[in-house]
């Protein structure tokens, strides 16, 4: 039997290197710190409480809504054709229609 051989020394450990910078909000300026956000199919939402708003993402276009007094804590599409159906929402005074919201 042959003896055992020294173990070569560990190499040196590159550096880690930074972190990639996180992706930029896709909300428009002036809305900050979401507390519900989401996606679904072709559609993100981001729920804005302090400023009643609901920022939509679909097909490449943002949209803001005015959600008055409701709290918007997810997303539904009613699934039709090709097109991802339209969505609803989920406050704590039950399902709301995206329809039924105020584009501002």
């Amino acid at each position: 039997m042959e003896p055992m051989k020294p173990m070569a020394p560990m190499k040196p450990m590159e550096p880690m290197k930074p972190m990639d910078p996180p992706a930029s909000d896709w909300w428009p300026k002036g809305l900050s710190n979401p507390s519900s956000s989401g996606s679904q199919n072709d559609l993100r939402y981001a729920f804005f409480p302090d400023q009643h708003r609901l920022a939509i993402e679909q097909n490449g276009k943002v949209t803001q809504y005015d959600t008055g007094d409701h709290q918007i804590s997810g997303v539904s599409q009613q699934q039709s054709g090709g097109n991802g159906g339209t969505p609803s929402f989920t406050s704590q005074n039950g399902t709301v229609d995206l329809s039924s919201l105020k584009q501002v």
